[in-house]
């Protein structure tokens, strides 16, 4: 079986809207699927496949597409927290993925992660103080009364109290959970900051507190992010462009504003159909997908989405559409698009 671990990157699509904070080349993360008395390796997994994208300085790319797209698996690759099996992630010109162990701590103060579960991911046995704090410690920055200070700024700014660093995370509601989620990833003063679905969670009253604070934050603190989630509603507020996942593969990205208003994928229509419009009056076409994604292990051949196409043709079934630029910044995968 073709190890996927063969597969080299290439050069991916640049919209040339400013300064490249990001670089995304060909990303892919294969995971082994093992069996037998031996553990031998059946088949691979495709979490990741051929992803290519940039991230530019000061702006929100929002992520989306349905679970198991690969979304938060990109995420993760991006900061090394998994290892991508194949192609490149380039930081500021630096080469993320062939960094030794101490050029990748040193990164980490320039990159980090708000997970999806303010329940999971803070340590139920640290005070809030030390949650926050840890990176101070980790780094050498900080300690004794300096890191209390600044700890304490850093609840300030995500709408929290100081005395809040005494207590434990079992304290604290949903929402509170993800404000000292957000603190901790502001602790080292980053560049960019992948956000997980950090929503998701949460209930919608407190989502829209979540979001608004995360654009305070980023005009603050001059903050770029990654913003993953499947909600496209959740994403059009926050995002200045957009990127739809579908089983592991990019097959849109655009500025949102025109990917809200001239969706060229059928994937993608079908995303924004399914928004529900609070106006009782108001008559909205629904494109229903039918059928169920298919399965990472053995995607189809050609277009990976042409099973649940309406507009499927002889083309969609045998040829992979390629990854290309219809507009200026609106890329595509879809034979169809025009």
């Amino acid at each position: 079986m073709d190890n996927p671990l063969n597969h080299a990157a290439t050069d991916g699509p640049d919209t040339g809207n400013g300064d490249v904070l990001l670089e995304v080349r060909n990303l892919k993360k294969y995971f082994p699927l093992r069996g037998g008395i031996f553990s031998r390796v059946q088949g691979w997994i495709k979490a990741v496949d051929d992803v290519s994208f940039d991230v530019y300085q000061g702006e929100t790319l929002g992520l989306v597409g349905e679970s198991g797209c690969g979304k938060t698996t990109t995420g993760k690759c991006i900061l090394r927290l998994e290892q991508p099996t194949s192609g490149a992630v380039l930081f500021e010109g630096k080469d993320v993925l062939s960094m030794n162990s101490d050029e990748l701590r040193t990164l980490r103060r320039e990159m980090q992660i708000i997970f999806q579960d303010p329940y999971g991911s803070l340590n139920p046995r640290m005070t809030v103080g030390d949650i926050v704090g840890e990176a101070f410690v980790i780094h050498g920055i900080a300690s004794g009364t300096e890191k209390t200070q600044r700890v304490e700024e850093l609840l300030r700014v995500v709408g929290l109290s100081p005395y809040h660093a005494r207590r434990y995370p079992h304290e604290f509601s949903g929402g509170q959970r993800q404000r000292i989620g957000i603190a901790r990833a502001l602790a080292l003063r980053p560049k960019l900051i992948i956000c997980d679905e950090p929503v998701s969670a949460l209930d919608v009253s407190i989502q829209s507190q979540i979001l608004n604070l995360l654009k305070d934050l980023q005009d603050e603190f001059q903050l770029t992010y990654v913003f993953i989630a499947h909600d496209l509603s959740v994403v059009q507020h926050i995002s200045d462009r957009v990127g739809v996942m579908y089983l592991g593969r990019l097959v849109e990205l655009t500025d949102g504003d025109t990917l809200y208003s001239s969706p060229k994928h059928p994937y993608t229509q079908a995303l924004l159909s399914a928004i529900p419009v609070p106006d009782p009056e108001h008559k909205k076409e629904r494109l229903v997908l039918e059928g169920d994604v298919p399965s990472s292990l053995e995607p189809p051949s050609g277009c990976s989405f042409h099973t649940r196409c309406l507009y499927c043709q002889d083309i969609c079934r045998q040829v992979r559409p390629e990854w290309r630029e219809i507009e200026k910044g609106h890329f595509v995968a879809c034979h169809l698009a025009e």
